[in-house]
């Protein structure tokens, strides 16, 4: 195919040659033309756009700019120190309850158990393992990503001393509820007679009284004082019915004078169980429960275990 025009004042001919060859490599130059100058056009437009709309910029592009990059490590930077100072004030709140703890084990424990508890002097040791500090944590030099392990790592750490500390505090109250630490009768009483040396209401002599005396209305709720086995339950001229519980760390109590029993020899029982009623059985001039602790066989003042003795 051949193009064929007349230019100039002098009428010259030109013509021009049209081959498929020739088409094929213009088509290939204004296309690569096309695309050049489009991309150009895209790099300006998205340079532009991130210096003026950082957020259409991240939207098409997925890209920040610097100031933008700053902005949000900022944000996240007041998220961690808001962070640390959740931990912080609930560690403080863990520190109190562990103060709480200590003084209710000192109190609830029995005196002669008490070396039992721990102190602070007691042995301890074990390597120095510190936890991320809080300058560390926030510290703005350091890359988010490290601030983000490191906080991470202290919150694992501190789980983990929550759930020891939770352990020890259940292993330490279910000890306690196997200690005669309780109270043996529930609802309004009054506690007529103490331990040791008294004027005996059938002689009028002094005699020993190896228990305390609650004097309550008749049939009252009597309650076990801890956790423990039932190894006697029957009746005797002297104590009228009575019920004896062998407890832990060689502990057992006694429970006479009473109108009803609930529970049979070889019964395990729970702390807080109601296993009789008081009355006025054998020896006494009254409704009222006679309770005696003994520990290895040695019988001891009751007040010694009661939560508010020693």
């Amino acid at each position: 195919m051949q193009l064929m025009w007349v230019s100039g004042p002098t009428g010259r001919v030109r013509t021009i040659s049209i081959t498929a060859k020739k088409v094929v490599v213009a088509a290939l130059v204004g296309s690569f033309t096309l695309i050049v100058t489009g991309f150009l056009l895209y790099l300006v437009g998205f340079k532009i756009a991130v210096e003026t709309s950082p957020d259409l910029a991240r939207t098409l592009g997925g890209v920040t700019t610097e100031a933008e990059q700053q902005r949000m490590e900022a944000i996240y930077r007041d998220r961690l120190v808001k962070m640390q100072e959740t931990l912080d004030s609930t560690a403080q709140d863990i520190r109190q309850l562990q103060q709480l703890k200590n003084r209710f084990m000192e109190i609830a424990t029995p005196a002669s158990l008490r070396e039992r508890v721990a102190s602070k002097e007691d042995g301890r040791g074990g390597p120095l393992l510190l936890l991320p500090s809080r300058r560390a944590t926030l510290d703005s030099s350091l890359p988010l990503d490290e601030s983000l392990d490191s906080t991470m790592g202290e919150i694992g750490q501190f789980n983990k001393t929550v759930s020891s500390m939770r352990s020890d505090w259940d292993k330490q109250l279910q000890w306690l509820h196997t200690l005669p630490t309780g109270v043996p009768i529930a609802g309004d009483f009054r506690m007529t007679s103490g331990f040791g040396m008294r004027v005996d209401p059938f002689t009028h002599t002094l005699a020993r009284h190896e228990g305390l005396d609650f004097t309550a209305s008749h049939g009252a709720p009597i309650i076990a004082t801890a956790d423990g086995l039932v190894t006697r339950s029957g009746w005797e001229d002297t104590y009228g019915h009575i019920v004896e519980i062998t407890h832990a760390e060689g502990f057992m109590t006694r429970y006479a004078h009473i109108s009803k029993r609930h529970v049979t020899e070889g019964q395990r029982v729970k702390r807080g169980q109601h296993i009789a009623d008081v009355g006025s059985t054998g020896r006494s001039t009254g409704p009222h429960l006679h309770y005696e602790v003994f520990r290895n066989g040695h019988v001891m003042n009751p007040v010694q275990v009661l939560p508010s003795g020693g």
